[in-house]
């Protein structure tokens, strides 16, 4: 199959000026291993939108796909109507598009760099100053995202001295900053603490109700399924369902159709007969009992 990396740009086709976000045809290839396989999806305006998949799927290369931190071998994606990929042929016009896409979203992803010789205020500092957002209006940005996700105290260290949590959520405060159209979280919640989950529940559902649109990646399919309105399940690169929440589950729990959908390994009712809660096996070497001498 031949894929094209640059097929239409125009912004007056509906389906893509009336979304948040919309995939078509993306394909990515690494050696050995395609990544992402034609995938297409469709994220609609100020939608919690889950997606799911199995380790391995082609989610978070999707995602950096997407939003243009790699470069697909094929296909486009368009944020708030403006696509992600230049066509050089098409000049300035197409690359101010591409620049006004990247606005338009915060992205949260491990693995990104991050400026940990930074604070935690300085590297949100940063970004400000990148985004043109005025002084005072970003320091008190700032100051609210700190205090709500419980760095206030450690804003003044780096980012090196902190916790896996603490960057994740740092990272979260960066996405958040510029109040952008469309939030794109890759697994938001891994290594963060209860409380500091609920907070972010309570951010990003505020979020969407002000018209907002997040795309929130995650195994948890409890989380997925008590948060999000719209979901996608990917696998082997590519959507094997997708539509509303209750659409997708078709009567059933999130986690029995995602089972489904993906193939469910099944395990041999003989395997692991040695795993027998620390009860003697079948090899005679009993380990000897402790006997208390107190």
């Amino acid at each position: 199959m031949t894929y094209e990396p640059y097929p239409s740009h125009t912004t007056t086709n509906p389906e893509v000026s009336d979304a948040a976000l919309v995939i078509r045809n993306l394909y990515k290839n690494f050696p050995g291993k395609v990544a992402v396989n034609n995938l297409s999806l469709t994220v609609p305006k100020g939608s919690f939108f889950g997606i799911v998949g199995p380790n391995g799927a082609g989610k978070t290369t999707a995602i950096l796909a997407a939003t243009g931190i790699i470069r697909p071998d094929g296909g486009n994606s368009w944020v708030a109507g403006h696509p992600l990929w230049a066509d050089p042929a098409e000049g300035a016009r197409t690359e101010e598009e591409v620049l006004a896409a990247k606005r338009s979203y915060g992205l949260l992803v491990d693995g990104l760099p991050v400026f940990e010789r930074l604070s935690g205020k300085e590297y949100l500092e940063y970004l400000g100053y990148l985004r043109d957002i005025p002084g005072d209006e970003l320091q008190q940005r700032i100051a609210d995202l700190l205090q709500a996700l419980d760095l206030a105290d450690a804003g003044k260290k780096y980012i090196a001295d902190y916790s896996a949590g603490m960057k994740k959520k740092i990272l979260l405060a960066g996405a958040l900053l510029h109040s952008p159209e469309v939030l794109i979280l890759d697994e938001p919640f891994e290594a963060v603490d209860p409380v500091s989950g609920e907070v972010i529940r309570t951010i990003l559902r505020r979020y969407v109700a002000a018209g907002g649109t997040v795309i929130l990646s995650s195994h948890v399919m409890e989380l997925v399924e008590g948060l999000c309105d719209h979901v996608a399940i990917i696998n082997q690169g590519t959507v094997v369902a997708a539509g509303t929440t209750e659409q997708v589950r078709a009567g059933k729990s999130l986690s029995e159709r995602f089972v489904e959908a993906v193939g469910g390994k099944q395990l041999d009712t003989q395997s692991f007969g040695w795993l027998r809660g620390g009860q003697a096996g079948h090899s005679g070497h009993d380990l000897p009992a402790h006997h208390d001498e107190g």
